[in-house]
């Protein structure tokens, strides 16, 4: 009698609203867990724990997700190698949004079966005593340790609290962000892929909301990157370093207030190009696609034309054309055939690439290159090349990057 009594309530005997709060912070301790553990300090060595908080996170992942370290960051690391390809273990982009979405789990685990994944790309995880013998031999053992602890705490209900930490990992960090953040959202910088931000504050899933930054600067510790963005999983690394159970390695280059312009292209010109790469991306595609919809209004076209160039637009986002579908390219010629301007704008953003991309060119190569289009950029008569112009010889000092990133 007194065991169904005290199943009702459990030893803390809580209301339901109380049950509620308790269940939401036991899953946020879970999400900073992955964020700050797996993901930002494993995963991308963005920062270095301390052994009691590296310890407590490994405990408490084992407790209420079961899976292993070498496991998720070498799933993530080759997500990263292999974005947006039929590679990539969880891409909506090769896989479809809805399968990412509900189906992330068990993408998850399949790929976790894959030796080779493993081999390759998890290096430089936990192999201890703990890890041999505990973590990767009873894997399903903590979840069920979890459980009981929430019987004992809850009762009755603390199967429902259970039930939500099981579950939360599964669909927000698997489903959600995996899929919804490679499928829709904003974008800060022009990544190299269809990374997006799917809100600026990053609160429900611990900052990993703020997908496309993370994908631009993939070793920093900070995922926010404007002014009214929020990363919490940035606070708590903070408070954690404040009192020496975390120091943060890398944070993602910001550019500074801009200077008066430089007469001159130097190699410190070069080197600012390089650590802001993608916020003048970003800034050269919002343009391109501002300069776009000018050129469209001035053309002579069909109703049917003007539709199908107006629909090339949103595809002009990424500003990167090899990526476009076949239907699109046919698109662009035709537009391209038409616009002097923009056939410029798309021609000269190809050759900006170029200023970082070419793997054997030696600094001074690169510092030429840089000098000859900033040269025919001014000359052009377009304003979004003399913009992007103007803002090369106006970035403020950067922090030495390495020339190849």
């Amino acid at each position: 009698m007194y065991l169904f009594e005290f199943m009702d309530g459990g030893l803390l005997n809580l209301a339901w609203w109380q049950v509620v709060l308790a269940t939401l912070l036991l899953t946020h301790i879970t999400i900073a867990g992955v964020t700050i553990f797996l993901h930002r300090s494993q995963a991308h060595r963005g920062l270095d724990l301390h052994p009691i908080a590296s310890h407590f996170f490994r405990v408490w992942l084992w407790m209420t997700t079961g899976m292993q370290t070498k496991e998720w960051v070498s799933i993530h690391r080759k997500h990263h190698a292999k974005c947006e390809t039929p590679d990539d273990p969880h891409s909506p982009q090769t896989r479809g949004l809805k399968k990412v979405l509900w189906e992330g789990a068990e993408l998850y685990m399949a790929e976790a079966d894959n030796k080779e994944t493993l081999a390759k790309y998890g290096h430089g995880t936990p192999n201890d005593w703990l890890e041999r013998n505990l973590f990767s031999r009873f894997t399903w053992h903590g979840c069920g340790l979890m459980v009981g602890l929430d019987l004992i705490l809850f009762g009755w209900a603390g199967l429902a609290v259970w039930g939500v930490q099981m579950m939360w990992i599964p669909f927000f960090a698997a489903g959600v962000i995996n899929g919804i953040g490679h499928f829709w959202g904003y974008r800060n910088f022009d990544a190299p892929d269809a990374s997006a931000n799917i809100s600026p504050w990053g609160i429900l899933v611990g900052g990993e909301e703020l997908h496309n930054n993370h994908h631009t600067f993939p070793t920093s510790a900070k995922l926010s990157s404007k002014w009214y963005e929020f990363d919490i999983g940035w606070l708590y690394i903070r408070l954690m370093e404040s009192v020496g159970l975390a120091k943060v390695l890398r944070v993602a280059p910001v550019p500074k207030k801009l200077d008066a312009p430089k007469s001159g292209i130097d190699i410190e010109t070069l080197q600012s190009v390089i650590a802001y790469r993608y916020d003048l991306l970003a800034r050269y595609t919002r343009d391109l696609r501002r300069a776009y919809a000018e050129e469209l209004a001035k053309m002579r076209l069909s109703a049917h034309d003007h539709q199908r160039f107006a629909a090339l637009r949103r595809w002009l986002r990424k500003g990167d054309v090899a990526s476009l579908p076949p239907a699109q390219q046919q698109t662009l010629r035709d537009v391209l055939s038409q616009s002097r301007a923009i056939r410029t704008m798309v021609e000269m953003r190809s050759e900006l690439l170029a200023t970082w991309d070419r793997s054997s060119a030696s600094r001074e190569q690169m510092l030429a290159h840089l000098q000859d289009w900033i040269a025919r950029a001014e000359a052009s008569g377009i304003m979004a090349l003399q913009n992007a112009a103007l803002r090369i010889r106006s970035y403020a000092p950067a922090v030495a990057v390495p020339l190849r990133a």
